[in-house]
């Protein structure tokens, strides 16, 4: 019986568990079929994601498999394990608007029960380029370090095992988080992913160096020695130890991935009856206090800002900064690398204070596209504009907006890694390099943005470009950094000239020199960049406004 063939007024029985797992494995297909359908770039970047993940995957495979016999070949299993593990258990809350299966709140009206839909749900989820990575890792990880019979039994239980526990965490975590990840705040959790991946990325990379330094997988044992009694790195540790006899620890280790795994599966059928069960804020009138909307509008922040259009426009684009998730994730993204490159580098002791300008070159990139943080809502600042005296004060304003925050952190950034060097004699040049290098970003952002404008999708974390359009980002976007770099030659060739001739004493007068230079290129680029504006206010509302 199905939905429509139930009588009135009858309750509507539930769909057996039986049958239904060929249905959604189906639905799978066709979601990743149907969506790779949708456009051309959507099919290259699927395309192109499977080839590298296939190409990573085997080389992978051959690395581990390389390993077998080697003395540090348990402990590096295990901590791969572990590092996948926390991957899926992270992934879905920046990306759960990626994966449509993902979103179980869409399948609420659906008479199914929570056991059956989960056993379903499961291995639907076993289709994709994630579980196909996460089965090589576990096969080639099973043979580095099986050696004997017995670990080879271990080892075909341990690879689907090491799979289940991954997936279903993954799960667990997305239905447990949906209401939250599809909601307009939940939408904030791009800006983690943007500064989990920034700082992840610089920890790495310094980990491997020390790592280098302490000899080699043998200074990771003991924390090894920990992490193979936690699933789902357990499974493979099973293997290790049953590799070396010890059968008793391995049925433990292995016994520990199965108790997680029907822990997991046992949160994630509460998370599921929850979400299937409760009313959302959409049935739930929210009792929100009321505000006072007698107060002053020019208030905090606001009172300190010109008046006027100048004003009014620096208050919109700090409020991009706080509320829109794709703006603000690109500005904690660029805080963040902006002090970790210079700072890590410096604590490692092999970086320059130089590094500092770093901070100004991620920042004034926040200058580019300017026009396509406001997507469609441009036409608004388009009706606004019937002079290029008008797209000045807009391109003007909009560049003070981002100066407010830009400045004091590259003072901040500079002042930081010249203390941790120690070198306070270069302060003051590597900031009046920084201030020039600023203003020079600030005029080839205001350029690129009234010729080079594109939209960014609203959609997707890391989807910072719409279909179409990658190639203008591209020129804009790289094309202004070399611009710049070739506007700062004179602040540049004069630090260089100061070292080579050995004026160490005079390196102050950079400071001076670069930020006179840095507000007079900032200020002419705008204002060349202003005529054009206003000329193509069409066409920048035709691009951004895109997908």
């Amino acid at each position: 019986m199905t939905v429509l063939d139930a009588p009135a007024g009858s309750a509507v029985p539930a769909v057996p568990g039986r049958g239904i797992v060929p249905v959604f494995v189906r639905l799978k297909l066709a979601l990743l079929r149907n969506g790779l359908r949708q456009s051309t770039g959507r099919r290259a970047a699927y395309v192109t994601s499977l080839v590298v993940t296939l190409l990573f995957a085997a080389g992978q495979l051959i690395g581990l498999v390389a390993l077998r016999g080697h003395a540090g070949a348990d402990t590096l299993v295990v901590l791969l394990a572990v590092v996948v593990a926390l991957g899926w258990a992270v992934l879905p809350l920046f990306f759960a608007g990626g994966d449509e299966t993902l979103d179980a709140s869409r399948l609420v009206m659906l008479p199914l029960r929570p056991r059956a839909l989960i056993g379903a749900l499961l291995v639907a989820s076993l289709i994709g380029i994630g579980p196909l990575f996460t089965l090589t890792l576990a096969l080639g990880s099973v043979i580095a370090v099986a050696h004997g019979a017995a670990a080879v039994v271990f080892g075909v239980v341990a690879v689907p095992l090491t799979l289940l526990v991954c997936v279903a965490l993954a799960r667990y975590v997305a239905t447990a988080n949906i209401r939250l990840l599809t909601s307009r705040k939940g939408r904030d959790l791009a800006v983690l992913s943007g500064l989990v991946i920034a700082v992840g990325a610089q920890f790495v990379n310094f980990g491997a160096q020390r790592l280098g330094r302490a000899g080699g997988l043998s200074s990771l044992e003991p924390a090894a020695d920990v992490v193979r009694w936690l699933p789902p790195a357990s499974a493979l540790g099973a293997v290790g130890s049953a590799s070396e006899g010890s059968y008793g620890t391995a049925l433990g280790q292995l016994l520990i991935s199965v108790l997680a795994l029907g822990g997991l599966m046992w949160l994630w059928q509460r998370s599921l009856v929850k979400l299937m069960s409760s009313p959302d804020g959409s049935t739930i009138a929210a009792a929100e206090p009321s505000r006072d909307r007698s107060r002053a509008d020019r208030s905090g922040l606001a009172s300190l800002l010109p008046e006027g259009r100048t004003g009014a426009v620096m208050q919109r684009s700090l409020r991009y900064v706080v509320r829109d998730p794709k703006t603000k994730a690109s500005w904690v993204t660029a805080l963040a690398i902006g002090l970790i490159v210079p700072v890590l580098n410096a604590l490692q002791g092999t970086g320059s204070i130089y590094f500092a300008c770093f901070a100004a070159g991620m920042l004034g990139m926040q200058m580019y596209n300017q026009f396509g943080q406001d997507t469609s809502a441009f036409w608004m600042v388009a009706l606004s504009v019937s002079s290029t005296r008008d797209a000045y004060l807009e391109l003007r304003a909009r560049a003070l907006a981002l100066l407010l925050i830009t400045l004091p952190f590259t003072v901040l950034v500079t002042a930081v890694t010249a203390a941790v060097l120690g070198n306070w004699t270069a302060l003051p040049g590597v900031m009046g390099l920084s201030f020039a290098l600023l203003g020079s970003m600030l005029a080839t952002g205001a350029m690129a943005s009234a010729l080079f404008p594109y939209s960014i999708p609203q959609e997707g974390a890391l989807k910072n470009v719409a279909p179409g359009q990658t190639g203008i980002a591209w020129i804009s976007i790289f094309g202004g950094v070399i611009a710049s770099a070739v506007l700062s030659g004179p602040v540049i060739g004069l630090t260089i000239w100061l070292h080579v001739a050995d004026h160490q004493g005079r390196l102050w007068l950079l400071l001076p020199v670069g930020a006179v230079y840095g507000a007079a290129i900032g200020w002419l680029g705008v204002r060349l960049a202003a005529p054009r504006m206003a000329n193509r206010l069409p066409e920048i509302l035709a691009a951004v406004s895109k997908g």
